[in-house]
């Protein structure tokens, strides 16, 4: 177990070299097809080139390496089997296996293309210390059929370097450049122009490199080199940048055994979500954001996340808002061989406001309702439970905004629409189409005026009554050139049905060809009265 202090930063770095050709071996594994022992390797186009990008343990014993051309990677080995690179699915491999790692630590990075940053400052202790974790790790990534390499380190850059050339190795803080110095310069992961330059200067090692002068490296190299070099010497290092943010809040249960059953799972949710709650109450706050993560054995996880419209902090609420979300699930649970740890966490908290809630009953009321759309919300989504909020603006269709309820619930009670009488009929309708639906006039219709009849849908209507105009100018610095008025009409058929119609822009020399003939408008239907 390493010694040092719990304030010194702490990275496990991991490479997995042959992830693309290991992944492509991964699939055909749990297929028919068998690749026996014939050397593999995956290409892609560099240089106008198809070249070696990756390549596995027998097509590397041949003398194959990483940037040899195709062809000359067949005359030496005829057998040869290709793959295309797919990069996209290496990235979503890479992703999976960071979502396992959060297991170990919350603070996973990824370090494209095939590496990743574990910030471990703090936490080996409950795996065993560095070195346990370290083997437990790459342990259940070469159980999966991944070649990996680790090392820790107190400089993520550090960590990177000696995953190139030395890997397994623990480095403690200070002790940075006796580590790297005997390492080739490739280690450092440069640009190969660097590399080769450094090469042909005779600097073969990082220590003969980091025997001559900053100036001199920065003149020949760029300063970004130096930087690389000396964070990989130890001095300074550079900031990681996890995949996801750390929660305020983290609980979670550790199995010896794993658990499939349903009634163990919900259990567990429960005694996490005394444990969550108990652990806010202390700085009384409440969660506005819950997310429940279910790591299985074979390394799938599983995350399930409920938004709150306000912060919550009964055990008794999370519980009701993770079962209708978990009954809700288009694709349910599956437990696989069983899950070995499930967590809980409050990825987003809010200091708890008290209010009187015994005489007041409009609190209760509005307690009620939020309750009631956090739980409509987790069963058919957030976005799908909206309020409308009025806006600044005369544009009928940019006069409301749809907001979901669950974060805007205060904000739609206090907001202020335009009054009207009540003895008055409306003057817009309630039901406004998302896009105006065009309709067709005779062009014998009286030009500046609203149609006699019109048809709408493959239906005529004719006029009977009429309503306006009420023009309406449209915002010109947004419309692009288009036409920037309207005249809209009330009007009603023979039927009874009231319609809200308009004429896309003014009338008169707009609506004249090049011959100064006149054309018809463009006449739409933009909302329904009721």
């Amino acid at each position: 177990m390493s010694a040092f202090s719990p304030n010194q930063r702490r990275i496990l770095s991991l490479w997995l070299p042959r992830l693309p050709i290991d992944h492509i071996k991964r699939q055909f594994a749990g297929s028919d097809v068998a690749l026996g022992n014939a050397p593999s390797v995956v290409v892609a186009k560099q240089n106008n080139a198809l070249q070696i990008y990756a390549l596995d343990d027998i097509a590397a014993r041949c003398g194959l390496e990483i940037g040899l051309p195709l062809a000359n990677a067949r005359a030496i080995c005829p057998e040869l089997v290709v793959f295309d690179a797919d990069e996209v699915a290496d990235a979503k491999i890479l992703s999976d296996i960071a979502d396992w790692c959060d297991r170990f630590t919350p603070l996973v990075a990824l370090d494209p293309p095939h590496g990743l940053f574990l910030d471990i400052t703090g936490c080996a202790h409950l795996f065993g210390g560095e070195a346990a974790l370290m083997r437990m790790i790459c342990g259940a990534l070469t159980g999966q059929g991944f070649v990996v390499s680790a090392a820790i380190a107190g400089t993520s850059i550090c960590a990177r370097t000696l995953t190139r050339a030395g890997p397994g190795k623990i480095v403690e803080d200070g002790e940075e450049a006796e580590a790297v110095k005997p390492l080739p310069v490739s280690a450092l992961g440069a640009d190969e122009a660097i590399t080769r330059g450094l090469r042909r200067a005779g600097l073969k090692t990082i220590g003969d490199v980091a025997t001559r002068a900053p100036y001199e490296i920065t003149a020949r190299f760029g300063s970004c080199f130096t930087t690389l070099l000396a964070h990989a010497l130890g001095e300074g290092d550079a900031p990681i940048s996890p995949r996801k943010p750390p929660p305020d809040y983290i609980v979670e249960k550790r199995f010896a055994e794993p658990v499939i059953t349903e009634s163990v799972i919900s259990m567990t949710l429960s005694r996490l979500a005394h444990m969550l709650v108990k652990a806010m109450a202390k700085q009384g706050k409440g969660a506005r954001r819950l997310e429940a993560g279910f790591f299985r054995t074979d390394g799938a996880v599983r995350a399930i996340m409920v938004d709150t419209g306000q912060p919550v902090t009964r055990v008794q609420v999370i519980e009701r808002l993770f079962r209708e979300r978990l009954e809700a699930l288009n694709d349910p649970l599956d437990p696989g061989f069983g899950f070995d740890l499930i967590r809980l966490s409050a990825s987003r908290t809010e200091i708890v406001v008290h209010e009187q809630r015994d005489l007041d009953a409009n609190v209760h009321d509005n307690d009620e309702l939020a309750a009631l759309i956090d739980r409509i919300a987790a069963r058919i989504g957030g976005k799908r439970v909206v309020v409308h909020l009025p806006q600044d603006t005369h544009i009928p269709e940019r006069a409301m905004l749809a907001a979901p309820a669950q974060h805007h619930l205060a904000a739609a009670a206090q907001a202020a629409w335009p009054a009207r009488a009540e003895s008055e009929p409306p003057l817009r309708p309630l039901r406004l189409f998302e896009k105006p639906e065009p309709i067709k006039v005779p062009f014998a219709t009286v030009p500046d005026g609203p149609p006699h009849h019109f048809t709408w849908r493959r239906a005529v209507h004719a006029v009977v009554r009429v309503e306006g105009p009420e023009r309406i100018a449209m915002e010109w610095w947004k419309q692009d050139g288009q036409m920037l008025t309207r005249d809209y009409f009330r009007i009603e058929d023979e039927a009874g049905l009231r319609f809200w119609i308009f004429r896309d822009g003014l009338y008169g020399s707009e609506l004249a060809d090049d011959e100064g003939k006149p054309k018809p408008a463009n006449w739409f239907v933009h909302g329904l009265f009721a």
